[in-house]
């Protein structure tokens, strides 16, 4: 408690998430768009979707993150910045688990020769 006098809220904020879950969190910030209804149960699929997809106890906001990166990666194919498609990439690679990890560099080094 000494701590949380000269701690920024936030900060104070994620070390006891951390020491309640032992997991540390990176800062956070509450973004605000507008949309139409129409637009509403298209946005909603997408995240379900991408839920279903990266696990159920993924964050809507990690969801949003990649459906973004993913579309960064297809938008840059074609003349396009290959930095961003390949940190998109490396981003997806990290979340595979390890028998995909291999399969994966597998399916790399036989492209390759």
């Amino acid at each position: 408690m000494h701590k949380a006098r000269f701690m920024p809220r936030e900060e104070f904020m994620r070390e006891v998430e951390k020491e309640l879950t032992g997991k540390e969190t990176e800062p956070s910030e509450l973004i605000y768009f507008k949309v139409y209804k129409s637009q509403i149960p298209v946005i909603e699929q997408a995240i379900e979707t991408a839920a279903l997809m990266l696990g159920t106890d993924k964050s809507r906001g990690y969801c949003l993150e990649m459906i973004c990166a993913d579309f960064l990666a297809g938008a840059h194919l074609d003349n396009g910045n290959p930095e961003i498609l390949l940190h998109s990439i490396s981003h997806y690679y990290k979340f595979l688990p390890g028998e995909q990890r291999q399969a994966f560099l597998e399916n790399l080094r036989e492209k390759a020769s």
